[in-house]
């Protein structure tokens, strides 16, 4: 993946060869981390995506970034990543991103990353084609918009360590019922690992995304 700057945004990108228009997934990083925190995901996804990895919007006091205002240790609602969404829509227009299908984007996030997928699925359920949660938590105020199934029909993919401490499994399990309850169909891979994603989920990390139906050249 190459570093490429637009504006005040710093990314990583792998652009697909072959004839356009190229699915887009979007690769959001967890919290403290930056546009090279995904990387290792994304030398394992299908070679006809055109990957983007963003940095965070928000410089975090514990180094690195972040994708809301952070205000102390409690955790992000659905609205405090409004701002995120917005900026990135702004990112990823035609002018920007050539040959990319912009009009529905896969996800994948992890951490506070994955919060900010799913709250960009909850909020705006017609931009989003399918999505993937690793090491996650669900934004406060998912579950009330779960209500109207937003999520209905979509593909999800989420992923968990039992051992985990940063982010404790239960927020994985829980997750995973909501999106089920939003109308996802929903996989979840829960292993003996801490903050990361052990080989039997990255493998099904790996076929969720190639089970996604790629137009042939």
């Amino acid at each position: 993946m190459e570093s490429q700057v637009i504006g005040e945004w710093v990314f990583r990108e792998r652009k697909p060869s072959g004839k356009s228009p190229h699915r887009l997934l979007l690769m959001l990083h967890g919290w403290t981390g930056d546009e090279n925190s995904m990387s290792v995901f994304g030398e394992r996804m299908p070679e006809q995506y055109w990957l983007v990895a963003p940095r965070g919007i928000y410089p975090s006091p514990s180094g690195g970034f972040s994708w809301f205002l952070e205000q102390g240790e409690r955790l992000p609602w659905v609205d405090d990543f409004r701002s995120a969404i917005e900026a990135l829509f702004e990112l990823l227009v035609p002018k920007n991103f050539p040959g990319a299908d912009l009009e529905k984007l896969d996800l994948m996030g992890f951490s506070q990353g994955a919060a900010l997928a799913y709250a960009l699925a909850f909020l705006y359920p017609q931009r989003v084609r399918r999505l993937a949660g690793l090491a996650g938590f669900l934004p406060e105020g998912c579950e009330a918009l779960s209500r109207n199934q937003p999520l209905k029909g979509k593909q999800v993919y989420v992923a968990h360590g039992k051992l985990d401490k940063r982010v404790p499994v239960e927020k994985g399990c829980e997750s995973a019922r909501v999106l089920k309850e939003a109308g996802g169909d929903v996989a979840y891979c829960e292993s003996e690992v801490g903050h990361k994603l052990s080989a039997g989920c990255f493998k099904g990390l790996k076929e969720f995304f190639e089970e996604s139906p790629i137009p042939q050249e």
